[in-house]
């Protein structure tokens, strides 16, 4: 039975908001008159939405089309700062992405715009542990569908999607696979679900054959 484990990236793989704060910041000061700066707070409190939801979330001062179109440009300038500059790696990521592809085939999915997971793989030259990748700026569809995709595109008889927040979650459920909740990053889960406290977790002798060896959600 071919079984794959799935991870979000922001607040599971990874925390780039502080650099990403920066990248949005340049563009909004240059491009919209100054109109709000873009914090770090900012950017943790729509990390996991699609960016038509964070071009709402962020910019509600504009129509919604002028406020995609503002997004869009974030995203771009986002994408060059971060193969520059990169993000903060959780600790260990390397070591257990390389445990987990020894007997998982690893993939990613987020419902970042494209070319973000791409500036994460380039930076860090981690393409090498992932098999396949989506998101929402592909094909502008959502986390659930993604996650769905990814696991019919790759022929996976059994799933198991790592992510930090309640959307996560419920786009497991959705997809039908199972979830892992990374509790170490930006949200919580309001149902029990298997967990971890640091990603190093995930490698821990049986972690993942318990919670495949579950019932799935």
């Amino acid at each position: 039975m071919k079984k794959g484990i799935i991870f979000d990236m922001d607040g599971t793989l990874w925390d780039s908001s502080k650099n990403v704060a920066k990248s949005w910041d340049a563009v909004v000061q240059k491009e919209a008159g100054g109109l709000l700066r873009i914090t770090t707070e900012d950017i943790q409190s729509v990390m996991g939405h699609t960016m038509t939801e964070i071009a709402q979330l962020l910019f509600p001062m504009f129509e919604l089309k002028e406020a995609i179109k503002l997004t869009d440009r974030c995203g771009k300038e986002e994408n060059e700062f971060l193969r520059k500059h990169g993000g903060v790696l959780y600790p260990n990521l390397e070591d257990t992405l390389k445990e987990l592809a020894k007997q998982y085939p690893l993939y990613i999915v987020s419902n970042c715009q494209k070319g973000y997971i791409e500036a994460f793989l380039e930076y860090y030259q981690f393409g090498h542990y992932f098999e396949d990748i989506e998101c929402f700026g592909n094909n502008e569809k959502d986390k659930a569908y993604n996650i769905a995709l990814i696991v019919r595109r790759n022929q996976l008889e059994d799933a198991v999607y790592v992510g930090d927040i309640q959307g996560d979650y419920d786009s497991s459920v959705k997809a039908g696979v199972r979830f892992i909740h990374a509790a170490y990053g930006f949200g919580k889960i309001d149902c029990e679900t298997p967990y971890i406290q640091t990603v190093k977790e995930l490698t821990a002798p049986g972690f993942i054959e318990r919670v495949f060896g579950n019932p799935a959600i």
